[in-house]
């Protein structure tokens, strides 16, 4: 059998052939907007006919039928030296330290019943102190909405449910309920009726934060008074809400929590039927989604999720000592 290449320097071609048959390929470069244009040329069609051009962007994707969005991706934009801003990575909201101070392990008997029925008390000791912020941008920058997954030099991955179960112990099965947007009135009414505020200082709060929220401090506040006070159902109310406000429901704000959120725990009994680790995926997937855009410089969700998942199935990425390995013996997990 006999193989050759032929290669045309003027028209950019490289012909291969084995046989009888022909395989043309086509150089592609890149045009002076830093797109880079396709052409294709079928056997048998006339050297004048017009060739179709579907444009694609460099080391990016070359069909943009599926990545809509790839023109606003930061992958795209950090391609031509434009970063996110001064600090290069994102901001990422992290409460770590926070939660380490703010939410005790130790509860009274009449509070721990309900937390551990509600299927959220593994929260209380899986937050990371620290995050590595330039780890978290490097996947960010990988994600794609389209497809909710990351565009990895081997093939796609995601986060899954079985994730999120073996790595934050939540509850996967059961209801999935999204809590519906809530006014500014319902926002007083709910804080006056489930954690026990009264009406001025419950509409001063609210005023206070600008939109249906409540803030973090203000509920570790709350949490202190009633527990001193003994009112058990109050004081578990703020603090399930001020757990899942620093972790699976953390805000790009940083300092709080959507207020429809308290809706899910008007009944305490009631709380052990929510899937919260699917809750929990939905959000860090809505995050992820706004951060893989150029424009945003923020990332909400639970990092601790997806820092603790990158080195679940990346055990060798970021640590230190480990120089000259070459790129052939590192085995990457498939999915």
């Amino acid at each position: 059998m006999y193989t050759g290449t032929l290669k045309s320097k003027s028209s950019g071609l490289e012909i291969v052939y084995r046989n009888t048959s022909l395989k043309i390929s086509v150089v592609r470069r890149r045009g002076a907007d830093g797109r880079i244009p396709v052409r294709t040329l079928d056997r048998g069609a006339s050297s004048s006919a017009p060739a179709a051009e579907p444009t694609g962007y460099p080391r990016g994707s070359y069909g943009t039928s599926l990545l809509v969005k790839y023109e606003h991706h930061v992958a795209q934009h950090i391609w031509f030296g434009e970063e996110r801003g001064p600090k290069k990575e994102l901001k990422v909201a992290r409460h770590g330290l926070k939660l380490t101070s703010r939410v005790p392990l130790a509860l009274p008997p009449q509070m721990e019943s309900w937390v551990s029925r509600s299927g959220l008390a593994s929260l209380q000791r899986t937050s990371l102190n620290k995050i590595d912020t330039n780890l978290v941008s490097a996947f960010v920058e990988r994600w794609h909405l389209e497809t909710s997954s990351f565009h990895m030099p081997f093939g796609e991955m995601s986060i899954t449910l079985d994730d999120v179960a073996c790595l934050l112990h939540l509850p996967i099965r059961g209801i999935f309920w999204s809590p519906q947007d809530v006014t500014e009135e319902l926002v007083v009414d709910l804080v006056v009726d489930y954690l026990g505020v009264s009406q001025g200082q419950a509409q001063s709060h609210v005023r206070s934060c600008r939109g249906s929220y409540y803030k973090l401090e203000w509920l570790y506040d709350i949490f202190v008074h009633h527990r001193a006070a003994s009112s058990w159902a109050y004081a578990t109310r703020a603090y399930l809400l001020m757990l899942v406000g620093s972790t699976i429901f953390a805000d790009k704000t940083f300092t709080l929590v959507e207020a429809r959120y308290l809706l899910l725990f008007r009944d305490l009994d009631g709380c052990s039927g929510y899937s919260w680790g699917a809750a929990a995926l939905v959000t860090l997937y809505r995050y992820l989604r706004d951060a893989s855009m150029y424009s945003c410089k923020q990332l909400g969700g639970y990092p601790t999720l997806l820092q603790c998942w990158i080195h679940e199935y990346f055990p060798t990425v970021g640590k230190r000592g480990r120089i000259g390995i070459l790129l052939e013996t590192v085995v990457f997990p498939e999915r």
